[in-house]
């Protein structure tokens, strides 16, 4: 195999192309070059990784592991190619610079009120809001593709520079008809009987409320069912579906109407911390200390308290 850093972009393009489009003439269609074109282009990929990057299916070409590897590389080669020409756009506009802000799908809540805050404060920086769940927000600051997050537990995998925004507290909710609602003193074994409503594997909320039912169930199995996301959650809480652990900020307002209650037992809430976070191995931009300034600044301003 020769020394990957003499494939080109042109290359890259002619491997996404054609296996997007199904077809060598699609791709040449596409990329606004001949099919004999594209054919070179990837041949002499294939020579430079030394291994067939694709095979023909019935739906197409069809990326082998080495082909699917290398798919990956030229999607994040992109998406710095597209971050660094978002940046350059900036500056070339006269805006003082960008900032990117992952944050987890909880923090949806409350990060909105930041970036207007901020915005108002400092017009001339432009600041591009990212939502995910905690497995994909890491995996973004793992590519380097955040300035800063707003998350709970700093990621194990990725030296961070990170510092507390406030609490984070979790709840275990129930609709206000059901039969531990009015309970001052629910025993877990009454708890073990419900079914519980989560996210999917990886969210950090869902990774709390298993580590909470096996630490009062003493590892006793117990009942989940996934949903996708928090409001179909409350959604399926409100209607009697079963109980959920979920953040505090999430169905803060659910709580104040009454719509929602939660529970009380030994431990909850459970309480966590938010954190600002960004990469102990970059040196941030001047539009990402400005923003962390701000946000550092007037952090009790925007985490609800309850």
């Amino acid at each position: 195999m020769s020394d990957l850093r003499s494939l080109t972009l042109k290359q890259l393009r002619a491997l996404t192309t054609t296996v997007g489009q199904g077809t060598v003439t699609g791709a040449a269609k596409v990329l606004h070059l001949t099919p004999p074109a594209v054919t070179t282009q990837l041949k002499t990929l294939e020579s430079i990784v030394g291994a067939p990057l694709f095979e023909r299916g019935a739906e197409g070409f069809l990326p082998t592991e080495i082909g699917a590897e290398l798919l990956r590389a030229a999607e994040a080669i992109d998406t710095r190619l597209a971050l660094a020409q978002e940046r350059l756009q900036a500056l070339k506009t006269g805006a003082a610079g960008t900032v990117v802000v992952g944050v987890v799908s909880t923090g949806k809540y409350f990060a909105p009120a930041i970036i207007a805050a901020f915005q108002r404060r400092h017009p001339d920086i432009r600041v591009k809001l990212a939502i995910g769940n905690r497995e994909a927000v890491i995996a973004a600051l793992e590519r380097d593709e955040y300035d800063l997050a707003v998350m709970g537990r700093p990621p194990p995998g990725v030296a961070v520079h990170q510092t507390v925004l406030g609490d984070h507290p979790h709840v275990l909710i129930a609709p206000p008809d059901h039969r531990l609602a009015a309970d001052p003193d629910i025993l877990a074994e009454d708890l073990l009987k419900e079914r519980f409503l989560a996210r999917e594997p990886g969210s950090g909320t869902r990774l709390l409320m298993e580590r909470f039912l096996d630490r009062i169930g003493h590892g006793r199995a117990f009942e989940v069912v996934e949903m996708g996301t928090n409001e179909t959650i409350k959604q399926a809480v409100m209607a009697g579906l079963g109980l959920a652990v979920i953040s505090a900020h999430t169905c803060y307002s659910e709580l104040r109407e009454g719509k929602l209650v939660a529970l009380r037992h030994v431990g909850l809430p459970l309480l966590r911390q938010w954190f600002l976070i960004r990469r102990a191995d970059r040196q941030p931009n001047r539009a990402a200390e400005v923003f962390e300034a701000f946000l550092v600044e007037r952090r009790t301003d925007f985490i609800p308290r309850l």
